[in-house]
This record gives C-alpha cells, sequence and structure tokens, in this order.
C-alpha cells in the first residue's frame, strides 16, 4: 500500500505518514458507496439529522485538538484555526434547521383532479474533491447537505489538509453515519483523477480554476451535476467620502486573514483619488501591525503558505510589479527561516498591466490602485476573468448599490469584505466556476426535482 507524507508548511518538517488510495480501493469504496445509497436514503430525516447533531456536538468536544491538527498541517494561525471550526457550528445549525423544508414535497397545483408535487430525491452517490484552504468550511458545504438529503458521500480531502478530512470522517462515523455512507479517499491528484472514473451522481469541486477545467473536460460527457468553486480575483472600492482609516483596517484583513490564501480574500483595492494617500498610509500602518511567525502562537496573525509552489508565484508578482513601476511600501520577500513564510506585501501606483492585479495571488500580497471616481472603478473592478466577491465602501447606501448593481460577481459587499453567510448562495461569475453551495439553493443542489402528475381515476 502506497503511503502519503504529511508535512508542516511551517517548518518543512514531516508530522507523518498514512495509507493511500490507489485507482482499484477507489473503485471498491465507489462500490460499497452505491450499494449503500438506497439504504440511506430511505432513513428517516430524523435519523440522519440525529447522526449530525451528534457529529456538531464532537467537533465541540474535540475543538482545541481539530484546531490544533489544522494549523499543523495547514499552516493557519490557531486563532484562525479556531474561528473557522467555530464558525462551522452556525453553518451546521443552518443545514440542520433548512434541509427538510427546503426539500420538502410541493403540491403547486391541484384542481379537476389533477394534482402536480415536486419532489426532491437524492443525487445518488456524490463526490467531493475539498480544498485545504478552509477545509472544514469547503468540506461540510457539501458533505453535511448531502448526507441530509440522502446521498452517498465519496470525500477526497486535499493532500494538504488530509488530517483533518480523517478527522472530519472519524467524527461522522462516531455520530452514527455508516462507514460506507461517507467514505474518505487519500492520496493526491491522481486518486481524484480516480475518483473522476466512477460511477458518480455528481461531482463537487473547490480548488484551481486549471484542476476544475481538467474536471469539466473529463466528466462533461457523462452530464453528471458538476459544482466547480474556483478561484476570484475579488476587487473593492474605496470612494471619497469612505473613512479612509476604517476602511483601511477593514480591508486589512479582508486581504491579509488566512495569510491571503482564501477564495474571497480581497485581492485588488480601488481608491478614490481624493483619498488614496490616507488609505495608503493607514493600510500601511495596519498591516504592518499583523505579527508573522509560528502559526500555533497565540498572537501570529501571519501563517505559513500551505503550498510551497506558491511561494514562486508570489516571488514573480513582486518582481513584475517592481519592474513595471509599483511602489512597494512594506513586504516583498520570504520570510527567513525554516517552512513557507512570506512577508505582508503592500504595493501602489499598480495597473492591470501587472500580474498581481490580474491572476490570484493567493497570498499575503496586495495593490492598491487609485480611480477618478465611481466610472473608472467599476470598468477596472470588471476587468478580470473572474467574478467571486466584490465590494464598495462609502456611507452612501444608494451609491454603494449603484456601483455594486454593474459588478459581475457571485456576492457583493457593502462596507464589509471575506465574509460568507450559510443563508445566502455562494456562486461566481466567469473563471470563479459554476454552480453554488450554501442557502437553501445549496441543499436543493444534492437533489434532483422529480415532477408528478397524479390524476384520480
Amino acid at each position: 500500500m502506497t503511503q502519503l507524507s504529511i508535512h508542516n508548511p511551517a517548518t518543512g518538517a514531516t508530522l507523518t505518514t498514512v495509507p493511500a488510495d490507489d485507482a482499484a480501493s477507489v473503485a471498491a469504496k465507489a462500490a460499497q458507496a452505491r450499494a449503500a445509497q438506497p439504504g440511506w436514503a430511505a432513513t428517516p430525516i430524523v435519523q440522519r439529522k440525529s447522526c449530525i447533531e451528534k457529529f456538531r456536538a464532537g467537533v465541540v468536544r474535540d475543538l482545541e485538538s481539530l484546531a490544533a491538527t489544522m494549523t499543523r498541517e495547514t499552516g493557519k494561525p490557531i486563532k484562525m484555526s479556531r474561528n473557522e471550526l467555530n464558525g462551522l457550528l452556525g453553518r451546521i445549525d443552518f443545514f440542520l434547521k433548512e434541509t427538510e423544508s427546503s426539500t420538502a414535497t410541493r403540491t403547486v397545483y391541484d384542481e379537476g383532479g389533477m394534482r402536480e408535487q415536486i419532489q426532491h430525491v437524492p443525487l445518488g452517490v456524490v463526490g467531493n474533491i475539498s480544498a485545504w484552504n478552509y477545509p472544514w468550511f469547503v468540506g461540510c458545504n457539501v458533505i453535511v447537505p448531502a448526507l441530509l438529503t440522502g446521498n452517498t458521500v465519496l470525500y477526497k480531502p486535499s493532500e494538504y489538509a488530509t488530517l483533518t478530512g480523517l478527522e472530519i470522517a472519524r467524527l461522522l462515523h462516531e455520530a452514527g453515519v455508516p462507514r460506507d455512507v461517507f467514505i474518505t479517499l487519500v492520496g493526491e491528484g491522481a486518486v481524484g483523477a480516480a475518483l473522476l472514473e466512477q460511477d458518480i451522481d455528481g461531482l463537487f469541486f473547490t480548488g484551481s480554476h486549471a484542476t476544475g477545467a481538467r474536471i469539466a473536460r473529463a466528466v462533461g460527457s457523462r452530464f453528471i451535476k458538476l459544482q466547480l468553486e474556483l478561484g476570484g480575483k475579488d476587487p473593492t472600492y474605496v470612494c471619497d467620502d469612505a473613512d479612509p482609516k476604517a476602511a483601511a483596517e477593514s480591508l486589512a484583513d479582508g486581504a491579509m486573514y488566512n495569510t491571503g490564501q482564501s477564495c474571497c480574500s480581497v485581492e485588488r483595492i480601488y481608491v478614490h483619488e481624493k483619498i488614496h494617500d490616507a488609505f495608503v498610509a493607514a493600510f500601511v500602518d495596519t498591516v504592518n501591525g499583523f505579527k508573522a511567525g509560528d502559526p500555533m502562537s497565540e498572537d501570529t496573525y501571519i501563517g505559513a503558505i500551505t503550498r510551497a509552489p506558491q511561494l514562486d508565484v508570489l516571488d514573480a508578482q513582486v518582481a513584475d510589479a517592481r519592474a513595471k513601476g509599483a511602489v512597494l511600501h512594506t513586504g516583498g520577500n520570504r520570510l527567513a527561516g525554516p517552512g513557507n513564510g512570506f512577508e505582508a506585501t503592500v504595493f501602489s501606483n499598480v495597473t492591470h498591466g501587472m500580474e498581481l492585479m490580474k491572476e490570484e495571488s493567493f497570498g499575503p500580497l496586495i495593490g492598491i490602485q487609485k480611480v477618478s471616481g465611481d466610472e473608472e472603478a467599476v470598468k477596472l473592478m470588471n476587468d478580470t476573468r473572474y467574478g467571486l466577491t466584490a465590494g464598495v465602501y462609502t456611507p452612501d447606501r444608494q451609491r454603494a448599490e449603484a456601483v455594486l448593481s454593474k459588478v459581475n460577481a457571485g456576492s457583493v459587499y457593502w462596507n464589509c469584505c471575506d465574509r460568507v453567510s450559510p443563508r445566502l448562495p455562494w456562486s461566481g461569475y466567469g473563471d470563479s466556476g459554476v454552480g453554488l453551495t450554501l442557502s437553501t439553493y445549496g441543499i436543493q443542489t444534492f437533489t434532483r426535482p422529480k415532477a408528478w402528475h397524479l390524476r384520480q381515476a
């Protein structure tokens, strides 16, 4: 049996090795999930909900050890690991509260002896290739509603968050979810590719656009349910009537939280020329207050870059910006010492001719561009192949709504950023992907509507 090595990105040390799957074991597990699905779908929803309630209790009980595991294998600062787990509880509560009502059979017509109904039927076997940056959030956005709606799940955690994936499985199985209903697949890209070859009814992926495109090509001819939650190059516009210091403090957190490794991290900032200089000064001052270091330390804000190859991307974007005339205010270098450290980095005087304003940075790197007004801001915000989130800072709600209504983004923010709510759908435009999770729509996505035409004889 092959083994997968798990490394600590903050130190470079090997944490452990775990048994990995191969094509044969993936096929066997897929067959188990297929055989178990009818029985799980027939299980009363009250029992399925009971399992998820016990799973939630397990997260609460083991929260400290789960946070430590996530920090060790991803480099996420320990406080942020706790935040993710605590934030997960509200998402689970939402799914528990809304699943039954949002998927109940609904009568839409009943006249003259003819009744028409819409039934929500489970997709069947759901494949989930998940992400490492928010492994509990991203994984459970699929896992929990998929199980509650009667699907079996083949779950491949990212190889950079494998231990967390195994902890999710442990807690689900302890909570009563049968082992052939929720099955974990361990390994790198080859294991994900093997999953795509199986008899599945839906494939849910979170990750890069390049991998999402490969998945779409691989399964496109099979016409299964395909959801791809991909990247973003998320812009925010700070209007001339905004408080530059308050906006800077909020956006610095939105850009640098989780070391900038969030799909909805603020990655481009446009500031009205009237307050540009004051905003930049406040932004740099805020960022310089973010402590980088050991992710296990309680006061660390900038942790490790989870994937070592991303350091080369950050180096290249910094070099490109400097060569093309951007002004570097702070950072710009890898951190000294072992592990994958990179300084929080801020540029101004940037343009869309620079890579850091066009391609995902996925690290603690931000460009700030001066604009003349709302019209120029909208044009630049839409100058991207992505469309995940966008925001506006202004005390004028009407102005914010006028701007945001013209921006192509699945989620928009007024005077806030980098926020995800279980009550709202999470989706995107363009290369940010297809489909959605969260909200009642994100529960129904794990079902297929079945139309019933019922005439009384």
